[in-house]
C-alpha cells in the first residue's frame, strides 16, 4: 500500500477533534456508530472496523498499528469510573477525542514509516533508512550520522526499526511530514 498520496484534509475533516459545541456534538454521534452494540464503551475490534464502514477511509483501515497505537494510548488516558470494570479495557466516550487526535498523529507516523519502508515488509532495514535519508531529514531535521541514528531507533537491536520504534524516535524527534497541511487543523 502506497501513502504517497493521502487526502489530509479530508482526514481532518472527518475527525472532529476540536472543542466547541458542534464537533463535540459530531463526536458523540461518531462515538455512536462506533459503537454498534451501544454499550458505551469501544473495543479494539469496533474500533477497526469502523475506520471502514464509519470513517470510509481505506488508508487509515489498513494502517492497522497506527490504529492500535491510538486505541491503546486512548483506553488509557483517563481512570475509568464504570461501575462494570470493563472501562479500562476499552475507550470510553470521555476518551474519544483523544483517541482521534492519536490516531491522526500515529497515521501521520505510519505514514511516514511506510514510505521509508520500500519493500513493505512492515520493517526498516538500515539500507533502506540510508536511502530515505534526504526525506527523513525534511521530516526531522539534519541527521549527521545517519548509521549511528539507525542504531539509536532499533532499541531490540535486531537490524531493523520496527513501527514502535519508529515511533518513539519520531516524537522525540517532532516528525512532520510535509504534506499533511497542519494548518488544516
Amino acid at each position: 500500500m502506497g501513502y504517497g498520496n493521502v487526502d489530509w484534509e479530508e482526514l481532518y475533516q472527518k475527525l472532529p477533534t476540536e472543542r466547541d459545541p458542534a464537533s463535540r456534538e459530531r463526536r458523540q454521534q461518531m462515538f455512536n456508530r462506533f459503537d454498534p452494540n451501544g454499550n458505551g464503551v469501544l473495543s479494539l475490534a469496533e474500533v477497526d472496523k469502523a475506520m471502514r464502514d464509519v470513517l470510509c477511509i481505506d488508508e487509515l483501515f489498513d494502517a492497522k498499528a497506527a490504529i492500535m497505537r491510538a486505541f491503546q494510548i486512548a483506553k488509557n488516558c483517563t481512570k475509568s469510573t464504570r461501575s462494570d470494570g470493563v472501562g479500562a479495557d476499552y475507550i470510553e466516550f470521555r476518551e474519544f477525542r483523544f483517541f482521534l487526535l492519536s490516531l491522526r498523529q500515529y497515521f501521520e507516523y505510519f505514514v511516514a514509516f511506510s514510505r521509508t519502508d520500500e519493500d513493505s515488509d512492515k520493517r526498516i532495514s538500515l539500507e533502506e533508512f540510508q536511502a530515505a535519508k534526504e526525506q527523513i531529514e525534511v521530516w526531522v531535521g539534519a541527521i549527521e550520522d545517519i548509521d549511528g541514528e539507525f542504531a539509536k531507533i532499533d532499541k531490540n537491536g535486531g537490524g531493523v526499526i520496527l513501527f514502535d520504534e519508529f515511533v518513539s524516535w519520531a516524537i522525540t524527534k517532532n516528525l512532520d511530514l510535509e504534506d499533511d497541511d497542519d494548518s488544516i487543523e
